[in-house]
């Protein structure tokens, strides 16, 4: 009796760390049967479904088509407002719309750090992230 409820909060778990993720309607299929972006999804349904308290993702937007990317961004913005999110991201689009402070690194040192305006508006990030052509057009 015990290992039934037991089940049964795992399962009630698992469903609402995949509804969280809008992948909730995939629970019937086998994992490797899902695509990439959906495989980021089940990553970040079972690190939610642990309930923590910090939660640290490494390019979570890479290698995924724009619709996933932009789902994923919408996935993250979503999250309860007292996890933190650490976010490794070199989708910049990605990275400023999500967080709320900024640490921009190149060839390993700190250049920047600030708020995603203050990161956008820096001239610095244009000419290494963008390049000076890029910067010089605005």
């Amino acid at each position: 009796m015990i290992l039934k409820r037991r089940d049964r909060a795992i399962r009630q778990r698992a469903r609402e760390a995949a509804r969280r993720v809008a992948i909730e309607h995939k629970l019937a299929e086998l994992v490797g049967s899902l695509s990439h972006g959906e495989h980021r999804q089940v990553a970040v349904a079972m690190a939610l479904a642990s309930e923590p308290k910090i939660l640290m993702l490494d390019e979570p937007a890479s290698g995924l088509s724009r619709g996933e990317r932009l789902l994923v961004t919408e996935l993250l913005l979503g999250l309860d407002r007292a996890i933190t999110l650490i976010l490794i991201e070199h989708d910049m689009d990605v990275a400023l719309r999500v967080a709320e402070r900024v640490t921009m690194m190149h060839d390993g040192n700190v250049i920047v750090e600030g708020t995603p305006d203050e990161i956008r508006a820096n001239e610095l990030v244009h000419e290494l992230y963008l390049g000076r052509q890029h910067y010089a057009d605005e």
